[in-house]
């Protein structure tokens, strides 16, 4: 099952947070290709970066909610809270993947 990650940031985080863990979570990401598919910031109207978002590929949401607890980002304090929402895709490289 696919699922998206939503992660809401910490507003009082220290804004170095971020680029003080980035090599250490990319690395952390690269490790969990398998199952973690996209993933990447959000940007606020001021076009800086905050929160955060993940398209995961697994067979149980426990799986997805061990997985965030890993993220190096998890225990800085960077992150205030996360969703997990199952997801359904219909659509993909121009096409359709259901046919109703």
């Amino acid at each position: 099952m696919k699922y998206i990650i939503l992660f809401e940031d910490t507003a009082d985080a220290d804004p170095n947070l971020r680029n003080t863990h980035m090599q250490e979570h990319l690395a952390f990401l690269e490790r969990h290709a398998d199952v973690i598919e996209a993933a990447g910031p959000l940007t606020d109207p001021a076009g800086k970066g905050r929160d955060g978002l993940w398209i995961v590929e697994a067979k149980e949401e426990s799986r997805v909610e061990e997985l965030i607890r890993m993220d190096p980002f998890w225990p800085t304090g960077l992150r205030a809270s996360f969703s997990i929402l199952p997801w359904t895709q219909v659509f993909r490289d121009g096409k359709r993947l259901i046919n109703p």
